[in-house]
């Protein structure tokens, strides 16, 4: 044998190969002190750049938050000093002209949810902006993304924004509150709901409109400042005007002294004088300056009022322009039509127009 083979010999068998030297090396303790190593000495660099992130994150979060405490309170204190101001010219003759306190105290609490809502939109937005940018995020094509989402949403709810604009500048404007009777062209009626798109009316026969603020081109409110009663008053044509008007002054004057009628009335009743005159009447105009919304009312007691006045002084009130004299004769003849010619069957006329006599037949035989 050769040297070689003896070696190998006295060496023994050799080993089998394990077979786990082609799997996965087993994590050793030296492994997990140098990744706990990495991970100590990684977070001991970044630690104070996190604490100054947080630090700011939180000190715009304190800051936004006392900002928009402090001007939501300062808008409650504006809308209650507006508030306290309705209250003390209420009952004088400013706060006659003007609207009640109730109507305002709406109005200012409207005014004091939209600006508070504005407000606490602007402040938070802008704090989570600033937030954003701390972590170092790039805001542009945010920033670009919602301006090209807020030009297709303005497009596509275009109508829903008109509508919000008119419901904002309507009441910052004060063009009409609830209790109103407003003509608003599409419908009329007394104003139940206003709201920063809708606004609800209560028509004449009970029914509910919804109108869309954008939609209204024309508002014609009919409660604010004062209203004007009006009654047209028809008698004979044969009547003294001196004693119509002084009996219509005395119904004027009496009125005027009674609860509660001289609070509705914010003038004194007027005779204007003749509306009209025809051959057999004549109209007399009187006039009054009103509470708004009592015009109805006014003119409804005048009519009766002048009516009894008018029975106790013995002057008539005809029904307008056609009516007849009731002292004048009837003619009885009147509803009687004149003769007429073609009554008479031996006429001229009757005649002309009687019909052609067949000829009679002929006797001779063919």
């Amino acid at each position: 044998m050769s040297l070689p083979v003896l070696s190998a010999l006295a060496a023994g068998p050799a080993p089998s190969p394990s077979p786990s030297t082609t799997g996965s090396v087993t994590p050793t303790l030296q492994d997990a002190q140098e990744k706990a190593t990495h991970a100590a000495s990684w977070v001991e660099e970044n630690w104070s750049t996190w604490l100054a992130i947080g630090l700011r994150v939180l000190l715009v979060v304190v800051i936004a938050a006392i900002l928009r405490v402090f001007v939501r309170r300062a808008i409650t204190k504006l809308i209650d000093r507006m508030g306290r101001t309705a209250e003390a010219v209420d009952g004088t003759a400013l706060g006659g002209l003007l609207v009640n306190v109730e109507r305002r105290r709406q109005r200012s609490q409207a005014i004091g949810s939209v600006l508070r809502s504005v407000a606490s939109f602007l402040i938070m937005g802008t704090a989570a902006l600033m937030i954003l940018s701390t972590f170092e995020i790039n805001l542009a094509p945010l920033l670009a993304s919602a301006g090209v989402a807020g030009v297709a949403i303005g497009f596509g709810a275009r109508n829903l924004v008109t509508d919000f604009l008119s419901g904002v500048f309507m009441i910052l404007e004060d063009q009409y509150g609830v209790g109103d009777v407003i003509d608003a062209g599409v419908a009329s009626g007394e104003v139940i709901e206003v709201g920063l798109r809708v606004t609800k009316l209560r028509g004449d026969n009970g029914e509910i409109w919804y109108i869309r603020n954008g939609e209204v081109k024309r508002i014609g409110n009919l409660s604010q400042g004062w209203a004007t009663a009006g009654v047209d008053v028809t008698v004979r044509a044969s009547e003294d005007l001196d004693h119509v008007r002084s009996v219509i002054g005395e119904v004027a004057e009496t009125i005027s002294k009674e609860e509660p009628w001289n609070e509705r009335l914010w003038g004194p009743i007027e005779i204007l004088g003749l509306d009209s005159v025809l051959l057999d009447s004549m109209v007399v105009r009187v006039s009054a300056k009103t509470m708004p919304g009592k015009a109805l009312s006014v003119e409804r007691e005048l009519r009766w009022r002048i009516k009894r006045a008018f029975d106790a002084a013995e002057i008539r009130i005809v029904g307008g322009p056609t009516a007849a004299a009731e002292d004048e004769p009837v003619d009885p003849a009147a509803a009687v039509a004149a003769p007429s010619v073609f009554a008479n069957t031996e006429s001229a006329q009757s005649v002309a127009t009687a019909p052609i006599p067949a000829p009679a037949p002929s006797s001779v035989p063919k």
